[in-house]
């Protein structure tokens, strides 16, 4: 059978079911088994498959040690009604595979699925770009008020200044940007937590994984601001709240046995009741908490869980992206059970699995989960917990590099600058934030945008008629020093130097000027004659 196409499903599960179908097939021991008096070769048992590919999952990074033998038989009864494996007579999927000695084998067609193909959203979804200081206003000048004078400088005040402070100041006026709106702050969170969010998964491109059309730059700056003292998002509509009843059940299992606000009689099971009270409003859910939209996002980052402070960093921002609500309910689900399984003194929840275990499998669905019901789906949603309620404090935190850079970017928008008269550059933009440019044109953009001010700045000082030609000289020298390349195109030759620069008046040499002496000091030529 040819792989399944499965249009525009998500990509990273597509991939990874394959590619455990591959370890599967390429790994899972083969042998001739006798069944109804009958020789089969090159099959296996139904309960060695449930083994093996037990043990599989469990040893991959992808899914973990948190994988239960009970997972493992769901997927093969997946893989039976995929056709990845078959019964010895052919049938495939219109029976339940079983964890016994029935014999299978596999096919000889590929069971593979086709990878979809990854929407993309260049046209109506990429990100606008930063608000910059593209657009800006002068500042009013007062009125009535005399315009200053700059002062002189001294020789020694002028040699302590940095050079480019030669010759007088050019007209320049004082700029700001226009007021920066909540609307604009909104869109810088959301556009710098998206190419943060890319540059942690260390991908060239979130196309095909995240659609920014669905990134709500309010939210984020709601899930950063509006929490209270421990982290957690304290919504401004009261109607978007979990209910009473329901945070009133967590709250009891987080502390308990001190949690019982209502006092009520505990009888033998009362925990256990709490739990399915809890529980069953996270499963009534529409979506999973992560939502639909950001099931790729979240399925990417499993391959990161190894590195655990790239994993870390990676949850904090996507989780910024949620709904307040959503990561509310998100933030107090993964505190309670980590609670529930740190506390020695919760009698068991379930007389057969561990209360680790049971919390996970109970509550895994409902944090992540494709609309298209993919096949892994239970497997990386269990994995992907388990670690997110191990660090479910730190996750919770907004990440430090991030917050840092948007109140850079923020701080810089509000900043007042000068603008020189002819000059369009802004030296103070962060170019953390500048689009990407070849070498070669950064390079040239650097030269011009250095030498015009300067060769501005050389021009004045030759022009200026009220210096006196000595401070002039040794201004010139000074620029010559400090800019060789900008001086040496200026006068290239020692006659456009003269043309311009006055030069000294001639000086006498100590000699010549004895000898010009009158005759009438004869004792002083005597002393000349002597020391001759």
């Amino acid at each position: 059978m040819e792989g399944q196409v499965i249009g525009a499903g998500p990509y990273r599960a597509t991939k990874l079911w394959n590619e455990t179908i591959k370890l599967f097939r390429g790994g899972m021991p083969l042998r001739r088994h006798w069944a109804n008096f009958r020789c089969y070769d090159c099959t296996f048992t139904g309960s060695e498959a449930v083994d093996y590919l037990h043990e599989l999952l469990r040893s991959n990074y992808n899914f973990g040690p948190e994988v239960t033998r009970y997972q493992t038989l769901q997927l093969l009864r997946k893989f039976f009604k995929a056709h990845v494996i078959e019964d010895v007579k052919g049938r495939h999927g219109t029976e339940d595979f079983e964890d016994n000695s029935h014999l299978y084998r596999f096919p000889t067609m590929s069971p593979l699925k086709s990878l979809p193909t990854r929407p993309s959203w260049r046209d109506d979804g990429d990100l606008p770009r930063l608000i910059r200081w593209d657009d800006y206003e002068e500042l009013p000048q007062k009125e009535n008020v005399a315009p200053q004078k700059s002062a002189e400088l001294t020789s020694d005040l002028w040699n302590k200044r940095h050079s480019v402070a030669i010759g007088d100041v050019h007209e320049c006026k004082l700029i700001r940007r226009r007021e920066v709106t909540s609307k604009q702050v909104d869109h810088i969170w959301k556009s710098m937590t998206i190419t943060h969010l890319q540059r942690v998964l260390g991908l060239k491109t979130l196309d095909g994984i995240l659609n920014p059309a669905h990134v709500n730059g309010k939210d984020i700056v709601v899930n950063i601001f509006n929490v209270n003292k421990t982290g957690i998002v304290v919504l401004e509509n009261k109607a978007e709240d979990m209910p009473y009843w329901v945070v009133s059940a967590m709250k009891c299992l987080a502390n308990w046995p001190e949690g019982n606000d209502a006092k009520q009689p505990l009888y033998p099971g009362f925990e256990r009741d709490v739990l399915r009270t809890v529980a069953d409003y996270y499963q009534k859910l529409k979506e999973p908490l992560l939502t639909f939209h950001l099931y790729e996002v979240f399925v990417n980052i499993l391959s990161l869980l190894q590195e655990q402070d790239k994993a870390i960093e990676a949850l904090q921002v996507s989780c910024l992206l949620l709904p307040p609500p959503n990561r509310r309910r998100l933030q107090l689900l993964l505190r309670l059970m980590a609670r529930v399984c740190h506390n020695p003194r919760l009698p068991p929840l379930n007389d057969t699995i561990a209360t680790r275990t049971l919390m996970v499998q109970m509550f895994s669905h409902c944090v992540l989960g494709s609309p298209d019901d993919m096949d892994l789906d239970e497997l990386l949603a269990t994995k992907l917990v388990t670690f997110m309620m191990e660090h479910h404090g730190a996750i919770s935190q907004v990440n430090a590099k991030l917050r840092c850079q948007v109140e850079e970017h923020l701080s810089h928008l509000k900043r007042a600058q000068i603008k020189y008269a002819g000059s369009d550059t802004d030296f103070s933009a962060s170019p953390a934030f500048c689009k990407q440019i070849k070498r070669v044109d950064c390079e040239e953009q650097k030269v011009i945008g250095t030498q015009i001010p300067l060769q501005q700045l050389l021009e004045g000082l030759i022009a200026d008629q009220e210096l006196p030609a000595k401070d002039k000289r040794k201004r010139l020298k000074q620029f010559q020093k400090s800019y060789p390349e900008v001086y040496q195109k200026r006068f290239p030759t020692e006659e456009s130097k003269a043309a311009v620069i006055p030069e000294k008046a001639p000086r006498l040499k100590p000699h010549l000027v004895l000898f010009n002496l009158k005759k009438p000091f004869q004792p002083f030529q005597r002393s000349w004659s002597f020391r001759a």
